[in-house]
């Protein structure tokens, strides 16, 4: 099945073209058959860029090393080399970094599922290196936050996140960043898929569901496949699917199946229609994937549609997406929208970096939050 909107394919560059070509699977006598055609008059240093922007040299680089060497620059295929062999390095890097952390972690009886990582590069694609990764994600259970943040901070790691203000965690946020100076590595502790007001599972709830991978000495537990997908597809449309990494990671998932009646379950169950129907709209058009039986309803609806346009427009300019407060305001439901609007005038460590109050003032960050928002606008305008 298709959908019935089309994306305006005139809007991808000759760069960009080709780029989809290459990561499409089970296309290679294609590209090999036509490559005087898809080769031609392509800009390399743009091409280039694409690549890096959207994270997927590992799988271009695979594709390319089979085809007729008189057909790429030689300089371009020692880059990608250069490219593929360093995040190899750094993934084999980040899975031993993966089971210390698991170890420790579940030596000390705390629950934790990685997101992405290591893990949903060797899920998806059979091979950590296929895949670009830059940090660890962890999902780890609310009650359990400061007893893993201490962990890590045992660990060597520092915590980047600036001062807290008035329980934004709970309200606003949905992860802490911290990175390890000596090994040059970032880890997330999550104790939400997503940010808020998103409805979303309980930590027990994908626990029960959790599956492990053993590619490591230790066992490390991940996300079940249903659950997996639908935390890939929020996360996707709320970066409006600025990296083509993220597209490929559903079509994977896509071709190598789920259980459609518990996904269908959950898309209810959490109000993900429309993202869902995004989602395959973008990766049915722009990299072939099926559309499963039942779930092109989803992809007929005005709201999908208007969605799929609006993350287009994003993949087409290569430019890292800027939170679009419009944009994200269309991916909730109506009363998530009420929500979200609550959040937004929630203060947050921003405005106490913008204007320091004693804390038993703390409480006018409230009133002021729209005008300390303004000022920080105009000082972004006049930095540009």
């Amino acid at each position: 099945m298709v959908a019935k909107y089309e994306l305006d394919f005139t809007l991808l560059s000759r760069e960009l073209k080709l780029l989809l070509e290459l990561i499409k699977t089970d296309n290679d006598e294609h590209i090999k058959l036509k490559q005087d055609e898809w080769f031609k008059d392509i800009n390399w240093d743009s091409f280039l860029q694409l690549v890096k922007h959207h994270r997927v040299y590992p799988l271009i680089y695979m594709k390319l090393k089979d085809i007729d060497k008189g057909s790429i620059p030689e300089n371009m295929m020692q880059i990608l080399y250069g490219e593929y062999r360093k995040n190899t390095l750094q993934m084999l890097q980040l899975s031993g970094e993966m089971e210390k952390i698991s170890r420790i972690f579940m030596e000390n009886q705390i629950q934790l599922l990685f997101l992405k990582g290591p893990v949903l590069a060797y899920d998806l694609y059979g091979d950590i290196s296929l895949r670009t990764c830059r940090d660890l994600d962890i999902l780890v259970p609310r009650k359990d936050i400061e007893k893993a943040e201490n962990l890590l901070l045992d660990l060597g790691y520092i915590n980047e996140e600036g001062p807290i203000l008035l329980n934004e965690r709970k309200w606003k946020n949905h992860h802490t960043e911290y990175s390890h100076p000596k090994k040059g590595i970032q880890v997330e502790i999550h104790w939400r898929l997503h940010m808020p007001p998103m409805k979303e599972p309980t930590f027990n709830e994908l626990w029960k569901r959790k599956r492990s991978i053993t590619f490591t000495n230790y066992p490390i537990f991940f996300l079940g496949e249903e659950d997996l997908f639908l935390h890939l597809v929020v996360h996707g449309a709320r970066h409006a699917w600025f990296r083509i990494r993220w597209l490929k990671d559903i079509d994977q998932i896509v071709k190598k199946g789920m259980d459609l009646k518990k996904v269908n379950l959950l898309i209810r169950k959490y109000k993900y229609r429309n993202m869902v129907g995004q989602t395959y709209i973008l990766a049915a058009q722009l990299l072939n994937s099926p559309i499963h039986e039942g779930m092109e309803v989803l992809t007929n609806k005005k709201n999908a549609e208007s969605l799929a346009k609006k993350a287009y427009l994003y993949i087409t300019s290569s430019k890292k997406f800027s939170y679009d407060t419009r944009y994200l305001f269309s991916l909730n439901s109506t009363l998530r929208k009420f929500l979200y609007l609550i959040i937004l005038f929630y203060p947050n460590s921003l405005d106490m970096k913008t204007l320091k109050l004693p804390k038993a003032f703390h409480f006018l960050y409230f009133l002021l939050r729209p005008f300390l928002w303004i000022k920080r606008q105009k000082e972004k305008n006049l930095e540009k």
